[in-house]
């Protein structure tokens, strides 16, 4: 029997996004069954030029799948919805799929670190992660991911859209 861990993915778009954020979700279930989806949320892009705003959302899947495994995945779905990757780390995207946590794994490898940095500093990526899990703890800080959301979320300007359904949702 193969062992399952609980993969905490983030989903962000600003190209399409209402289109590719459900695409996405639809294709995550390759990696294994999705257990919880986050609500969708609307949030200003981090960029150096003006450019449209970004809907985030995060997906809990029980995957048996290694790390490294997950982020070829996730860099095959990205390509396949049109995804092109350039210098500008903050360039609008069609999807941008990040493993922020993969149950307790710690990992710094050069493609891939878990749990994700991000997690700690940025509110898109907090808040939607601890609805999925608001209890689940940081395997390094030992903060319930709720602890985390709630000293971010209040700086953050990030707007509900439940216009917006991922399959599975609702």
């Amino acid at each position: 029997m193969t062992l399952t861990e609980l993969a905490f993915i983030a989903l962000g778009s600003n190209i399409e996004p209402e289109t590719n954020l459900p695409l996405a979700v639809a294709r995550l279930s390759e990696l294994g069954p999705c257990i919880a989806l986050s609500t969708v949320y609307q949030n200003p892009a981090i960029a150096n030029k003006p450019q449209p705003d970004y809907l985030n959302a995060a997906v809990l899947i029980e995957t048996a799948l290694d790390p490294l495994t997950i982020r070829d995945k996730l860099r095959e779905i990205e390509a396949d919805l049109g995804r092109i990757r350039t210098e500008d780390k903050f360039a609008p995207r069609t999807i941008d799929l990040d493993l922020c946590l993969l149950g307790d794994r710690v990992l710094d490898h050069e493609l891939l670190t878990l749990p994700d940095p991000d997690l700690l500093k940025r509110a898109h990526l907090a808040v939607t992660t601890a609805e999925l899990r608001p209890d689940f703890l940081h395997p390094l800080t030992g903060d319930a991911l709720k602890e985390i959301a709630n000293k971010l979320q209040k700086d953050a300007n990030l707007k509900p859209r439940p216009d917006v359904v991922l399959p599975g949702d609702g």
